[in-house]
């Protein structure tokens, strides 16, 4: 298997972070206009209605949900259709606070700060240069895939439309994914370039776009729904106090590009080498412990698949040569890789 498709493999296995029920509920509005059952479909019953949008699904989840109903409906658009009907109701608080203000620029601050009302995945960057501004997303916690990120976009794209007076087309949008047949449906629907297989996923508009007025500016409204959505920002789980977590998902992310050391995953958390030994000996965990208990758990994984060959999957792992993941994994399950590897495949299929 060539290099980037083990790269890609990978990454496709490390998916963190979560989306809200209010995505969740544009799915099955969807598929309810569609005349299909989405709760026989997806397999989960709909978002409570007053759940207040604090209902989270894995990301790996929303992807798969998103996932059964592209391949039911036959339409590979669907990230696109979803994010042309999504209304500020979808977003909850964060989608009436957004309305409330003045104008984009307004908006865009708050979309910053309370973005954890909608989504816990990739943070959203801002960066101003010249006469331009591009907001981007990352690949912090793993890459998406064209559903979800697609859905992402045209979401952003539609809300701005649904509260902006009057709008301008973008002037770039850029997906991380693989170039589509047919991009002439992504150029009508954002009225801009898009780009494909760029590094990070992106959209470009100009600077003076954030003076554009808002349909609904509300002020005293706005301060009652920041004060609301404080306090439902309290209500989230607070992942990043998780180190042990945040570890485990650094080693992951890195260790295909081989074994990640301690101080390479403090820079991934932003924190020194020795805070993140102090904080993992405050909670009794041992690093060299933590890259072992990862790399058995993904080698398991790898292993289910047969298209992989044993050398590939201690590349994946970070080892630079097959001999050394044999003997780690000999040591961390008494049987060599193949003997696993054949029950996992065979044996398991007999019981």
């Amino acid at each position: 298997m060539h290099d980037d498709n083990i790269q890609k493999l990978h990454q496709s296995d490390v998916i963190t972070g979560f989306t809200s029920s209010g995505f969740v509920r544009l799915l099955f509005e969807y598929l309810e206009k569609q005349d299909i059952d989405p709760e026989a479909l997806l397999g989960i019953p709909p978002p409570e209605p007053l759940d207040r949008g604090l209902q989270r699904y894995p990301m790996v989840q929303w992807r798969a949900m998103l996932q059964l109903a592209s391949d039911r409906l036959d339409d590979p658009l669907l990230g696109l259709r979803l994010g042309k009907n999504i209304t500020t109701a979808h977003l909850g608080v964060m989608g009436y606070i957004l309305s409330s203000c003045q104008n984009l620029a307004s908006a865009m601050i708050r979309m910053r700060e309370y973005e954890r009302l909608i989504h816990e995945t990739s943070q959203l960057h801002i960066n101003v240069l010249d006469f331009d501004l591009t907001l981007t997303w990352g690949a912090d916690r793993g890459h998406h895939g064209p559903l979800v990120d697609e859905c992402g976009l045209a979401s952003f794209i539609q809300i701005v439309r649904n509260i902006a007076i009057k709008t301008s087309p973008s002037i770039q949008v850029c997906f991380t994914n693989k170039t589509p047949p047919d991009i002439q449906p992504y150029i009508d629907f954002f009225g801009c370039p898009v780009l494909f297989e760029q590094p990070v996923t992106s959209i470009r508009v100009g600077l003076w776009q954030l003076a554009t007025k808002l349909r609904k500016p509300d002020e005293i409204l706005l301060q009652m729904l920041e004060q609301l959505a404080d306090m439902m920002l309290e209500e989230l789980p607070q992942v990043s106090s998780n180190i042990e977590q945040l570890v485990r998902q650094s080693i992951a992310r890195l260790i295909y590009n081989g074994e990640p050391q301690l101080e390479q995953i403090a820079t991934e958390l932003n924190i020194t080498p020795r805070t993140l030994r102090r904080r993992l000996d405050e909670e009794g965990l041992n690093y060299r412990a933590l890259l072992d208990d990862v790399r058995k758990h993904l080698a398991e994984r790898y292993l289910l698949d047969p298209r992989l060959r044993l050398g590939e999957i201690a590349q994946l792992l970070g080892y630079s040569e097959q001999s050394a993941f044999t003997r780690a994994f000999r040591r961390w399950t008494g049987y060599t890789p193949h003997e696993r590897q054949q029950q996992l495949l065979h044996g398991y299929k007999r019981q």
